[in-house]
């Protein structure tokens, strides 16, 4: 694991030494994803130059230093990540001639791209990685990423100099580069809480979408190469709903166990100390299950725990742990300590980023941090085995409201909203076990008010795009911003799917989880010089759980009912259901509360106005309204939250007015 960095100069306007101290300045900007040694390699001749900052994992010794070069010297690569077959790849590759240095899958990466070719050798892999590698001899530039987006690989054109890196505080480190941000991409970050790929926040700059490869060549500099997958979720979600699993239950269950157990055993190969998060759901709670069963000593595992009601999972895990015999350390977090995490995000997430889960997340890691340096991830179980609410939400809200008439629902909605949120929570709060599950738990009001949003929708997809959606009009909010189309928007990126729940999962593998959880997950672990990996996003897992029908996913209502299976085999069912809790922080009582006045002044009229990004009036009238307690605004006011505390931190120049294109501006 580590941070990636670099550039081509296609005017070829800097020497040598001018080439080495930029790659380095850029690199250092990183040195949290790679606390443990650091490399520059140039090619002066062809403008190019590549930065490194190292996390050692696999091969701790000097073999493992990148830049590396392969062994005839035609590749130069920096790589972030791991090739988890990398052992098994090196056998093929011996037994083809290839010999090897040192023991690290940087080496076997290399040697993989010259025997197969960069493209063939991508369909080879089983791993998380970003790496961008220089062909010396077909002066070439390759970027690539791995399948479902767990690394992260930024780009973009600054005049004649193509940038590249891990986060953008890379980028933003060359000469070159114009902090100008991207109004149309501030007004995506409004609605989904994160900018989905390939958009960045400054104009000029994108994310390389997952499972995609992007070659520049170097002697048609003029030209703007576009990434070309060698691997999709739309592919694969259309190839397994194809070809169902014909097999029984019982069958899929071995199956999926068994495609698990290996998943678990490719990533705890590390030569440095390994562990996992457990927060006692199901999905932390199999990865683990499947540790400690491959594992001749206890696992180590990690989880922090809440002194609020309904946001403390610690005393599940404690319990897990227990009973699978993991060597299991907890850590209680007052609110004074997760609310001092919040001036360190906009630094960790270098983009307006806005996911709350954000703070417990950085904390566990904090806490892995101080025992190991790898830690295993239960993330994707949602995604993929239908564990979300809103998936059995969504569907039942379909199918019952989608045969009246628009007219009816745009009563219904009128009426849900014309209680405010916090009454509805007091009075259904009295209720308790009587209401329908999906209103239980946290806030029920707030989820009356979002049914109300999508009562009058036309068709199933806006019914999700709602749910998914913060701020639903961005545009009055960001004036001058145009609308971006994404997975979501763009039907010509949908998939081919009969079913609704399945379209749901599709988009959000498609776009929330690599752009969300994936990146929220990144940046936390890396900013303390953590590795991460995801087990259930091996690729053969995902293609598997496309194949799976929705019975054996959705069963009495439950999601996850297949995974459960596999997970009953290894921890009491007693111990793990329960409602699904999330991983949230009660960020609308501390908005109301201690950090009242933090948000009142990034939050203030003038500075709104002075600023030129948003149009106040919006955002004063929902803060007005969380204040009073007739809403809870809290999503959309950390939207503005944390874009506010980012421009604190990156210190941006005053805006282009709307709809005007500074002259020289990039693409």
């Amino acid at each position: 694991m580590c941070g990636i960095a670099g550039f081509v100069d296609l005017a070829r306007a800097t020497g040598a030494p001018v080439l080495q101290a930029t790659a380095e300045a850029m690199a250092e900007t990183l040195a949290h994803r790679g606390p443990d040694d650091r490399g520059v390699w140039i090619d002066a001749a062809a403008g190019v130059a590549l930065g490194h900052r190292r996390l050692a994992i696999i091969d701790l010794s000097p073999e493992g230093h990148q830049p590396m070069l392969s062994a005839s010297g035609r590749y130069a690569v920096v790589y972030n990540g791991e090739i988890y077959n990398f052992q098994a790849l090196r056998a093929e590759l011996a037994r083809l001639g290839c010999t090897f240095r040192g023991h690290s899958d940087t080496e076997v990466l290399l040697a993989a791209v010259a025997q197969w070719g960069v493209f063939a050798a991508l369909q080879r892999f089983n791993g998380m990685f970003a790496f961008v590698l220089w062909d010396r001899v077909e002066r070439t530039l390759y970027l690539a990423r791995d399948r479902l987006g767990e690394k992260p690989l930024y780009y973009g054109w600054m005049g004649q100099v193509f940038l590249f890196g891990s986060e953008l505080k890379a980028l933003r480190a060359h000469p070159a580069f114009r902090a100008d941000v991207s109004r149309d991409a501030l007004a995506l970050y409004l609605t989904y809480n994160y900018i989905p790929a390939p958009y960045a926040i400054y104009r000029g700059a994108a994310k390389l979408p997952p499972g995609t490869l992007l070659a520049l060549r170097a002697a048609n500099g003029s030209a703007r190469p576009t990434p070309h997958a060698y691997w999709s979720v739309r592919e694969a979600a259309e190839r397994g709903v194809a070809d169902p699993w014909r097999g029984s239950s019982v069958e899929a269950a071995a199956y999926l166990d068994a495609l698990l157990r290996d998943a678990v055993k490719l990533r705890m190969v590390a030569d440095v100390p390994l562990g996992a998060f457990l927060s006692g759901g199901i999905d932390s709670s199999t990865v683990v299950a499947l540790m400690q069963a491959q594992s001749e000593r206890p696992v180590r595992t990690f989880s922090i725990g809440f002194l609020e009601a309904g946001y403390n999972e610690a005393e599940h895990a404690k319990a897990v742990a227990r009973h699978l015999g993991t060597d299991h350390t907890e850590l209680y977090i007052t609110p004074a300590e997760a609310m001092a995490v919040i001036p360190r995000l906009p630094r960790l997430y270098d983009e307006p980023f806005a996911d709350s889960s954000q703070i417990p997340t950085f904390l566990v890691s904090e806490l892995a941090r101080r025992h190991v340096t790898v830690s295993l991830s239960g993330d994707g179980g949602d995604e993929l085995f239908l564990g979300y609410p809103r998936y059995v939400w969504g569907r039942r809200i379909w199918q019952r409201i989608g045969w009246l008439p628009v007219p009816l629902r745009t009563a219904a909605a009128a009426a849900l909203t014309a209680l405010p949120a916090d009454a509805w929570d007091a009075l259904l709060g009295r209720l308790g076990p009587l209401l329908p599950r999906e209103v239980r738990g946290r806030e029920p009001g707030h989820k009356l008010h979002r049914l109300a949003e999508v009562l009058a929708v036309a068709r199933p997809e806006a019914l999700y795009e709602r749910l998914m959606a913060h701020w639903s009009a961005p545009e009055r909010v960001v004036p001058g911003a145009a609308t971006l189309p994404t997975v979501l928007s763009d039907t010509r990126r949908w998939a081919a799917l009969p079913d609704f729940t399945q379209r749901m999962m599709y988009f959000d593998m498609a776009m929330y989880l690599p752009d969300d959880i994936l990146a929220k997950v990144d940046r936390v672990s890396m900013g303390v010089g953590l590795e991460a990996r995801v087990p259930l996003l091996d690729h053969r897992v995902v293609e598997l759980a496309w194949r799976l029908p929705l019975a054996l996913k959705l069963r009495d209502g439950q999601g996850k009912w297949l995974l459960r299976q596999v997970l009953y085999r290894y921890v009491p069912r007693a111990l793990i259901e329960r409602p699904k809790m999330g991983f949230g922080v009660p960020v609308g009582a501390w908005l109301r509360g201690p950090l009242r006045a933090w948000a009142e002044a990034l939050l203030a009229e003038r500075r709104l106005r002075d600023e030129g990004f948003f149009d106040p009036q919006p955002i004063r009238s929902c803060w007005a309204e969380h204040l009073g307690g007739t809403r809870n605004w809290q999503y959309h006011l950390w939207d503005v939250l944390m874009f506010q505390a980012w421009l604190d931190e990156t210190q941006l120049p005053a805006p282009v007015a709307p709809g005007v294109r500074p002259a020289g501006a990039p693409w």
